[in-house]
């Protein structure tokens, strides 16, 4: 094992918050998915003129967030118009209301990322989805059962077959 204060291999839990702490705040896990799929959830249009700033949620609470976005003095209009549907997106991919408003910072662009290719999306086959599609039949909330079903059939169904 390293000493305390040493040069060696470290636990990566003990460096984390250090290391990431700062930039993801308090709300970490929510706004680095976001980060991490911006263009995805918002679209390529929308994604290539803004990128998120900071999520800030009102004191004490997990909901009704205002995400501030970068976007350019160009593309402002546009992205206040089109502000209903980018909440949209937004709420469907966390999963709920996480965010009320937008607010606009106006700035350069940022630099274009590099396109990697989206992983393919793995398809059950007729098995794995009757079994979803089961196991999730109980489950009276239609937005929380459809949720449940994009995550199983993104894990890859019950069980996790095949892994």
């Amino acid at each position: 094992m390293n000493e305390p204060g040493g040069f060696g291999p470290q636990r990566l839990g003990r460096t984390l918050k250090t290391i990431a702490g700062k930039a993801l705040g308090r709300d970490g896990l929510a706004f680095g998915a976001l980060l991490a799929e911006w263009s995805a959830v918002v679209g390529s249009r929308v994604g290539e003129q803004t990128g998120p700033l900071k999520l800030v949620f009102p004191a004490g609470k997990r909901e009704n967030a205002v995400l501030h976005i970068r976007v350019s003095s160009a593309a402002a209009l546009l992205i206040q118009h089109e502000e209903p549907q980018i909440l949209e997106r937004i709420n469907a991919f966390m999963g709920w209301r996480a965010v009320a408003r937008l607010k606009l910072v106006h700035a350069a662009p940022a630099l274009p990322q590099k396109n990697y290719a989206p992983k393919p999306v793995k398809r059950l086959d007729p098995v794995q989805e009757a079994r979803l599609t089961a196991s999730t039949a109980s489950i009276d909330d239609t937005d929380l059962r459809a949720a449940l079903e994009r995550l199983g059939r993104a894990v890859g169904g019950p069980g996790n077959p095949g892994r």
